[in-house]
């Protein structure tokens, strides 16, 4: 088969956080596959065909990029942040597992994004300083009794918890769920910040501790860091603080 499948990660937000080798990808694309929003965020020649469809269309956006570079063409799946990171790239590989045995010959590459959580603790200072993990707190592909396993496991762990897909108009609550959970089982005074659209016109940081913590700030546009027992502000005067989660658990240098 000549024809090459990239799913291809064009980070959170910020032009200039698109890797060199993601644009490459795009320009030599024939056919770019995307949510709407995405496909926006890119810079396309009137040569290339784009196919939209909405965000919930993961699987049938996958085969249907897969079926066009079966034929032969040169074709580019767009994806927020890090295709492997809660995107694209597991539907791709899932629509390959149960697809054509064909589509298992196809030339697929992943080229890497900056994720949202990477984004939000540039943004922060450094609260992925030590252990952490990466939890959706969206119950459409899982069940919420599984999410709050996790979220408990992380609490037992004593990891910075990084929550993405708190929030949507479907699904307005399990911010909330989540927040009940964690505040039963972690210290009060523990940071918190809602990064709302990392690297966008209408980014928005909001640092503040678990206790006085307001879940519905959260939008599915929002990265939410939960921190560690360990993890505290560095204070700057009138700056906001820097959220620090020091490299030793212990605390020290």
């Amino acid at each position: 088969m000549s024809g090459k499948l990239s799913v291809v990660g064009i980070g959170p937000g910020a032009q200039g956080w698109v890797t060199p080798e993601a644009t490459a990808a795009i320009a030599e694309a024939e056919d770019i596959y995307g949510y709407g929003n995405y496909l926006e965020r890119v810079s396309l020649s009137p040569r290339q065909r784009t196919h939209k469809s909405d965000n919930r269309e993961e699987l049938d956006r996958a085969r249907a990029a897969l079926a066009r570079a079966a034929e032969g063409a040169r074709v580019v799946v767009v994806s927020s942040g890090d295709p492997g990171v809660f995107a694209m790239a597991a539907a791709i590989f899932e629509a390959i597992e149960a697809g054509p045995q064909d589509w298992r010959r196809l030339d697929v590459e992943i080229l890497p994004g900056l994720s949202a959580m990477q984004a939000a603790a540039a943004r922060l200072g450094a609260p992925l300083g030590h252990d952490f993990c990466a939890i959706s707190l969206s119950d459409n592909l899982k069940p919420w009794t599984i999410i709050a396993q996790r979220l408990e496991a992380a609490v037992e762990g004593d990891f910075v918890i990084a929550l993405y897909n708190p929030a949507s108009r479907a699904r307005p609550d399990r911010i909330h769920d989540a927040f009940a959970l964690l505040k039963a089982r972690k210290a009060p005074e523990t940071p918190v910040a809602f990064a709302r659209a990392v690297g966008r016109v209408d980014e928005a940081i909001t640092l503040t501790t678990l206790g006085q913590a307001d879940p519905g700030l959260a939008d599915m546009a929002t990265l939410v860091i939960v921190g560690s027992s360990k993890t505290r502000l560095v204070e700057r005067g009138d700056a906001r603080p820097w959220m620090l989660t020091p490299r030793a658990y212990g605390g020290g240098a």
